[in-house]
């Protein structure tokens, strides 16, 4: 019979009382972990100068427009809403930003904000593997290919062509 392993560190501490040591290495050990790895939306930084984001979003600016639809969709630094977030992603998405393409989709895969529609999912999360690349692409198209098979035949036919039919249209930039 084999011994147990080894009772981890965390847990030592913990029997003598070192409780904000536990705190602190269980954020150290969150903190270390790949962005990756926590979870499986995509990491986008969010700013602490939220009016400057704000600024940039309201200006036209594609990658802007995405962060304060995270921001809103997860409630970082702003009110969590989803219809503000859905909103905020459609711009994003209409001028062909890969992320808000993905976060637009997944807002319709799943109904935050949006009603459920997985036709409209798929297109955007076709658009947003079409323009993705490296693990960013390979996540677009598990969720997408998830979003895929709920569909039938004939609305997959239909999602295909929303994406044929699609094209990018840029906001004009207000100063």
């Amino acid at each position: 019979m084999s011994k147990p392993p080894r009772a981890p560190r965390l847990t030592r501490t913990m029997h003598h009382g070192g409780l904000a040591a536990v705190m602190l290495a269980s954020l150290a050990a969150v903190c270390v972990q790949p962005a990756a790895a926590q979870t499986s939306r995509p990491v986008i930084r969010t700013s602490t100068n939220v009016a400057k984001v704000i600024h940039d979003a309201e200006a036209g600016n594609a990658r802007a427009q995405t962060q304060l639809g995270y921001m809103h969709q997860f409630g970082n630094g702003v009110a969590q809403d989803f219809l503000v977030a859905s909103v905020w992603y459609k711009r994003a998405a209409a001028q062909g930003e890969p992320q808000g393409q993905y976060l637009l989709g997944h807002l319709y895969d799943k109904g935050l904000g949006v009603a459920v529609d997985y036709i409209e999912a798929y297109k955007w999360l076709n658009l947003a593997t079409s323009r993705a690349s490296g693990r960013d692409r390979d996540l677009y198209v598990r969720i997408r290919d998830a979003v895929g098979s709920k569909l039938t035949f004939p609305e997959l036919e239909e999602a295909q062509q929303r994406t044929r039919d699609w094209f990018a249209v840029p906001e004009r930039r207000r100063r």
